[in-house]
């Protein structure tokens, strides 16, 4: 495992195992684009930092931005309607 970096690993979005949080996206962004992915990454990236970064304060920001990606979805399913 590489050692740490503030701007190219920090260790909040490192794993136990070496696994980032962008490669964990890249694996399940699917074919979101645009801002529905954006709201996906930073949902993703805020879960899993949590307990290492700003605890509470980032899952109300997964929260809001879960909420915002499900709001996107939900307009554009009612305009396909």
């Amino acid at each position: 495992m590489k050692p740490f970096d503030n701007v190219t690993k920090p260790k909040h979005y490192q794993g136990k195992y070496g696994l980032e949080v962008i490669d964990v996206v890249r694996n399940f962004i699917g074919n979101l684009r645009g801002m529905q992915a954006a709201y996906f990454f930073n949902t993703v990236k805020y879960i899993l930092r949590f307990q290492w970064k700003n605890g509470v304060e980032d899952l109300k920001k997964a929260q809001q931005n879960l909420g915002w990606l499900i709001e996107d979805l939900e307009e554009k399913c009612e305009k396909k309607d």
